[in-house]
């Protein structure tokens, strides 16, 4: 990092502070704070969903995967791509019509109060210890990058993001994402080009690779390579349609936009699979050993797409590279944030505590359940970079497997078959725990290549690819079978609850009418903030190229500046004109 690369890294800081700021005048009640007041446009959700579903794991622990073992890692983002598609084709639309500020308040009025509490009580910890993952991700990211302890790096880059959560709730998560993905993307798009450029072009690319990085007979051959590739994709699509990721498409203005929303998402993922994986998988043809450049580092291979940047990226880009990377951390934790704060404040606090509040006395809570959240996710982080033997893939796979599969399960079917009585949920939930000890304490590697008859001991590639394999594809067929079986005893359901069960979906099928249901919308000024935002910022990476750099060097910072500045220039036309149909 040179003096180029922390000045544009400061200028990052103070500008996502400075989008805090100004969205800070959108909100003036708690259906603002959380969701944007039902509000925001196509583009600008599309643009944040797609950062919330990825973070600093994706170029620390998933770079590693593709570092060390090529294209298995990218199953993973088809599975995003697939569920977003599937999110704009159907499920997208019909979360905005659930027509509620929490997803627990949905769960509410699909399952009852009971599994109000239970869901919101179990998601609360699992909320937690999830954006502290993706906390200590970043700290791995940051460390490396800067040289600096893990532990200082967590505090430090966590308490930043709880400060921007703070400021502006749900609307500067919004913007900060979309201009951050105008950002991101095109630089990823610079750092991959430039590292083939940096092995010779694409049919060295392929030549000077192991053999095994674009291998796909290895789905037949590699041992339960097959299983982890259908359970990925199976959790994958679970975890993008599932209702507790409506919060998503919650603020989204109307059902159009929804649905506009979710392809804008599916096409960058699509981009994505390539411009994060590149790299990582060149970095594997230069550097084959990545403990010489990174002594300290419990996993080297999680610094393969920050060395490569390193190689190739003109000076000052980087600094443009780590405050995206930074952007997508903070998409996820203070989506996170401000979705567990919301669920505190409307599914606990405000109905069992505070019935008569006032929306101002809300928003106050709300902002201190914020600052307590906040100091748990990064206490939680710090306990996760203590722990030995086990690497963020490993983490976050594991735990997505063993811990929210159950979760999604009945967050899913619930929204596709009715006739289910109340305990349906909070017992699928219970017995997915179940079946994922039963997968983690007797479903173990040694049994499972006992059974198989494998020889030998496996390798530590199959021994995760059976333990996230089975754990996954074990607690979709069992929680999808008790879900399913419940129908048996729809009809010994109160009439009350199969009422409330009927109107739920009535209202979910019915597109939203903006104009009876919000009010008067904000499209025009929506586009003039952010076109102007995004003038600022591109204008500002533009002139980057006047750094000392190669010609290719100042190109790539013209290109990506440039791209920001169109997008900008674009929105503050369409505010002068007809607004984006609703």
């Amino acid at each position: 990092m040179t003096s180029y690369d922390y000045a544009v890294l400061a200028f990052y800081f103070v500008f996502m502070l400075a989008i805090s700021w100004v969205f800070r005048r959108f909100v003036s009640n708690v259906s603002d704070y959380f969701r944007g007041g039902g509000k925001a446009l196509w583009w600008m959700v599309g643009g944040s969903a797609f950062m919330v579903q990825f973070s600093a794991w994706t170029f620390t622990g998933a770079a590693s995967k593709a570092y060390s073992d090529g294209w298995p890692i990218a199953v993973i983002y088809i599975g995003n791509a697939i569920g977003f598609a599937c999110n704009a084709l159907y499920f997208a639309p019909k979360f905005r019509q659930m027509r509620v500020v929490t997803f627990v308040e949905a769960i509410r009025n699909r399952f009852g109060r009971v599994n109000e509490r239970f869901f919101t009580w179990v998601q609360l910890p699992t909320g937690i210890i999830q954006a502290g993952i993706w906390l200590n991700a970043l700290g791995v990211f940051f460390s490396a990058v800067f040289g600096v302890d893990l532990t200082l790096t967590i505090v430090g880059t966590g308490l930043v993001v709880l400060l921007m959560t703070l400021l502006s709730g749900s609307w500067g998560v919004l913007a900060g994402d979309f201009i951050q993905m105008l950002i991101l993307m095109p630089v990823c798009i610079a750092v991959t080009v430039l590292a083939l450029l940096k092995v010779g072009g694409v049919s060295s690319f392929f030549a000077r690779l192991p053999a095994h990085h674009f291998d796909f007979s290895q789905v037949f051959t590699e041992q339960f390579l097959g299983l982890w590739v259908i359970a990925m994709l199976l959790k994958q699509f679970l975890s993008t349609n599932n209702v507790s990721d409506a919060s998503r498409y919650l603020c989204v203005k109307d059902s159009k936009h929804a649905r506009w929303a979710g392809f804008l998402g599916a096409g960058l993922f699509v981009v994505g699979i390539v411009i994060w994986f590149v790299p990582p998988m060149a970095a594997a043809i230069l550097h084959p050993s990545l403990a010489e450049l990174y002594p300290n580092m419990k996993n080297p291979a999680e610094a393969s797409f920050i060395a490569i940047s390193r190689d190739v990226l003109p000076v000052g880009m980087m600094g443009l590279l780590v405050s995206g990377i930074f952007a997508s951390t903070i998409a996820t934790m203070d989506s996170g944030l401000n979705r567990n704060a919301g669920i505190f404040i409307k599914n606990f606090y405000q109905p069992v505590l505070r019935p008569h509040a006032t929306d101002q006395q809300l928003l106050r809570a709300s902002k201190l359940t914020t600052i307590v959240f906040g100091g748990l996710v990064i206490f939680m982080a710090w306990r996760l970079s203590q722990l030995q033997g086990l690497s963020l893939f490993s983490i976050t796979v594991r735990f997505s497997a063993l811990v929210t599969t159950p979760f999604w399960v009945p967050l899913l079917l619930g929204m596709l078959v009715s006739d289910t009585p109340p305990w349906a949920g909070w017992t699928t939930v219970t017995v997915g725990f179940c079946s994922s000890l039963f997968a983690t304490y007797l479903l173990t590697p040694a049994a499972a290549a006992q059974f198989f008859h494998v020889a030998g001991p496996l390798s530590r590639a199959s021994t995760e690819y059976w333990e996230q394999g089975i754990a996954t594809v074990l607690n979709l067929a069992v929680g999808s079978a008790w879900f399913l079986g419940s129908k048996f005893f729809w009809d010994r359901s109160s009439a009350e609850y199969q009422e409330r069960v009927r109107t739920f979906f009535a209202n979910m099928h019915r597109p939203i009418d903006f104009t009876r249901e919000e009010g008067a919308g904000n499209d025009a000024r929506q586009e003039r903030y952010i076109g102007w935002l995004c003038l600022a910022y591109g204008g500002f990476v533009s002139l980057l190229a006047l750094i000392p750099n190669p010609p290719l060097g100042r190109l790539a910072f013209l290109f990506c500046g440039g791209i920001v500045v169109g997008v900008g220039g674009l929105l503050l036309a369409i505010s002068r004109k007809t607004p984006l149909p609703s």
